[in-house]
């Protein structure tokens, strides 16, 4: 039960610790559906990250004796089954990378918002480990979001439009 300021901090430290752990197990499976060298390249990187993270978050918790306590992230998770769900269901291998890429990013976009919420909530109460932890996870996933976009723009999504997708070859007319 959250009653307080402390509870939503340690509340927020359990979700986001249970999301990276998350993450850092699906990768892996990710990567292998991945076709494209920059994108496994890419999805590597937040990988590292996260495991760069997961020992901050630990460190963090251990410092201000909390356990890590049980909480399955369930938003993670249903983004994590929406990617798994393209992988099953995506057969062209150029628009699988670009819902792959978008896949992550909105998992990533979610750790975002987390990690703000963690740092803006550990300021309050006065824990700057975790508010150093939680701003450096903030800036490095802004980064890792800016460039999949970028290489979503330059890459992956022109190769995935040039691929035939639809029964007559060609896109739906956007009106």
């Amino acid at each position: 039960t959250i009653k307080s300021a402390d509870d939503l901090f340690t509340n927020e430290l359990r979700q986001i610790y249970s999301a990276e752990k998350q993450l850092s197990r699906a990768l892996p499976r990710l990567m292998k559906a991945v076709n494209t060298d920059s994108v496994r390249e890419k999805f590597e990187e937040r990988s590292e990250q996260g495991r760069t993270l997961i020992d901050a978050i630990d460190k963090v918790m251990e410092d201000m004796q909390l356990s890590r306590g049980r909480p399955k992230n369930e938003a993670v998770e249903g983004l994590i089954d929406d990617a798994q769900t393209m992988v099953e269901g995506i057969k062209n291998e150029k628009v699988l990378d670009t819902a792959l890429i978008g896949a992550v990013q909105k998992i990533e976009h979610y750790c975002i918002a987390s990690w703000g919420i963690a740092a803006a909530l550990g300021r309050a109460l006065g824990c700057q480990p975790a508010v150093e932890t939680f701003e450096r996870a903030l800036d490095e996933g802004k980064e890792f979001d800016k460039s999949m976009t970028e290489l979503a723009v330059t890459e992956i999504n022109p190769a995935a439009l040039g691929a035939t997708t639809s029964k007559g070859g060609g896109r739906p007319a956007i009106n």
